[in-house]
């Protein structure tokens, strides 16, 4: 049987630009959470003296709204195009002056056509991209102070959009300002590279020179936290209480992140949403479809220079012509293979991650958490929300071939009074990725914390669900902010509260518990705890444990 959860979505109706962890409007939203001290004062401040900081590149001047400094597309790496693309990022250059950071930094390269093409999708979402460039190497900071002296606890946000899509600032629930500002830390996004620009693995053709370009978005973002570590204390910040947080694929680059040696000392914890890996691509894979790579170019590997100077849009479509060949000769199940880390053994471990109960990685405790309906596919079509279970069943074959019945009937009996769309939706959107991260994490000395998002905004009649990406904006108290998944006002705000102060608590001492939401104890692959979100949260002992052992083993 063909497991493609990615044609079985097509065919039920979600096209895959909805499988990005897609994006945030980046443009200050009147809409905030963080209101400001008085109505009638200025909130927003901007002028030569204000809120300029030094990094170890140069003085930077950003802005202060609502009383939060504000520094936007901050260099923290040097232009990756041209002699430097494939290669591991380089610094910056210094500067003289003072470099204003008013505005997000560039997009990292990726195919931007018709991206605004579905209106429902970028009305919910608020997608927003700026200028696309090799010279992406930007990042965003949101702090209540400047170098006063004071240790702050650090977020360093990774986006999602696998490991193909997306920026730092695609969406209004990642804005840092409300989630700076109520819980006294230090926000960073970050933009690194992405798809093939970040991923082709070109060591097998072009030797030791390219021996890290299967992972240079990766060492971007080790990067990045190199300028976490040398220089947020001018910004507020501890340099040694660093948790990095992601979603859908930016959950896949947190997992990996930590279990790369040089994370070591730069990572103190974990945040993954919605998406997870244990494993990096064979290097075997990797190289093959370098190889492939060259060959769609036209050049031999006498000539791999010459991929360098190809622009860079025009790079994407050769390297996706040999990821086609590649898929068709080397197919992978679900979302396995294609531009992604690689298992090379130097920079990314091989082997499954967090298998070493003495490895670095295993002082670093790790939160997860996913939502119960990531894929519906239901939002703007009232027939298949309105569908039987016969019809059900039949659409669910794209996904579990001959196992759809049996599949059907466990997810029903695991949640009655379910409609049928819903109960497809559940078993698209399981928990099994997720679970087997605990489990494996769970080996290790840190403890690991388990949520399921069932949360539900009353938009689209209702159909929208506790989707994918619905769950970041509580977490940052942005629920007003990016009132297009949540609709806004006291319902959403109230979890909001209780998550993000969770959040925060697990920021400070590796434990969410802050007394808002009931006891969260530590996950077990014994018991599964989970603390289940929603209006009235609750912790449950693998809640889903029945329906998922009826799934096809992957």
């Amino acid at each position: 049987m063909k497991n493609n959860r990615r044609d079985f979505l097509q065919k039920i109706g979600l096209g895959t630009a909805g499988l990005a962890a897609v994006p945030f409007a980046a443009s200050a939203s009147p809409l905030h959470q963080a209101t400001a001290e008085a109505d009638d004062e200025q909130y927003l401040k901007i002028g030569d003296d204000i809120a300029v900081a030094d990094t170890g590149f140069g003085k930077i001047r950003g802005y202060q709204l609502n009383g939060v400094y504000t520094f936007l597309g901050v260099p923290y790496g040097a232009d990756t195009s041209g002699k430097n693309r494939f290669m591991p990022p380089q610094k910056p250059e210094k500067w003289e002056g003072i470099k204003d950071t008013i505005w997000w930094g560039n997009t990292a390269p990726q195919i931007m056509d018709r991206r605004y093409a579905n209106v429902h999708a970028s009305f919910a979402d608020h997608w927003n991209y700026d200028d696309v460039s090799e010279d992406c190497l930007k990042l965003n900071v949101w702090t209540n102070a400047i170098a006063d002296g004071k240790k702050r606890p650090v977020m360093v946000w990774l986006h999602g959009g696998g490991f193909t899509n997306g920026n730092g600032i695609e969406q209004d629930g990642y804005h840092g300002e409300n989630f700076a500002k109520k819980g006294d830390v230090v926000f960073v996004s970050i933009n690194h590279r992405l798809g093939p620009i970040g991923f082709t693995d070109l060591s097998g053709v072009g030797g030791e020179k390219y021996a890290a370009s299967g992972n240079v978005s990766q060492l971007d973002i080790i990067a990045s936290l190199h300028w976490v570590r040398d220089n947020i204390a001018n910004f507020g910040g501890d340099p040694g209480n660093v948790t990095i947080m992601g979603q859908s694929g930016g959950g896949a680059k947190v997992t990996c992140t930590m279990a790369m040696p040089a994370a070591k000392e730069l990572v103190h914890k974990g945040v993954a949403l919605s998406g997870s890996m244990l494993k990096a691509n064979d290097q075997e894979y990797s190289r093959k479809l370098g190889q492939y790579v060259l060959e769609a170019a036209g050049l031999t590997s006498g000539e791999v220079e010459k991929l360098q100077e190809i622009p860079w849009r025009e790079y994407i479509d050769i390297a996706n012509k040999a990821l086609d060949r590649m898929r068709k000769e080397f197919p992978q199940p679900g979302f396995r293979g294609g531009f992604g880390p690689v298992a090379d053994g130097v920079n990314v471990p091989k082997g499954e991650f967090f298998s070493d109960p003495n490895s670095h990685e295993s002082e670093m405790p790790l939160m997860i958490c996913t939502t119960f309906h990531e894929w519906g596919a239901t939002r703007t079509n009232p027939k298949l929300e309105a569908a039987g279970e016969a019809e059900i069943i039949e659409a669910m074959k794209q996904r579990f071939g001959d196992k759809a019945g049996e599949v059907y009937k466990a997810y029903a009996a695991n949640f009655p009074g379910k409609k049928p769309a819903e109960i497809m939706t559940l078993a698209a959107s399981n928990r099994a990725n997720a679970v087997s991260c605990g489990n494996a994490k769970a080996k290790q000395k840190a403890p690991v914390y388990m949520a399921w998002f069932g949360w539900e905004p009353n938009l689209y009649n209702g159909r929208m669900r506790a989707f994918h990406c619905i769950d970041i904006c509580f977490w940052y108290d942005n629920t007003d902010r990016m009132y297009t998944h949540t609709g806004g006002g006291k319902r959403p705000r109230m979890l909001s509260e209780r998550m993000s102060s969770s959040l925060l608590a697990f920021m400070k001492t590796g434990n969410p518990n802050a007394g808002v939401l009931p006891n969260w104890p530590r996950f077990t692959p014994q018991n599964g705890e989970t603390m289940v979100l929603n209006d009235v949260s609750e912790v449950k002992n693998d809640p889903d444990r029945a329906a998922r052992m009826a799934l096809p083993v992957v």
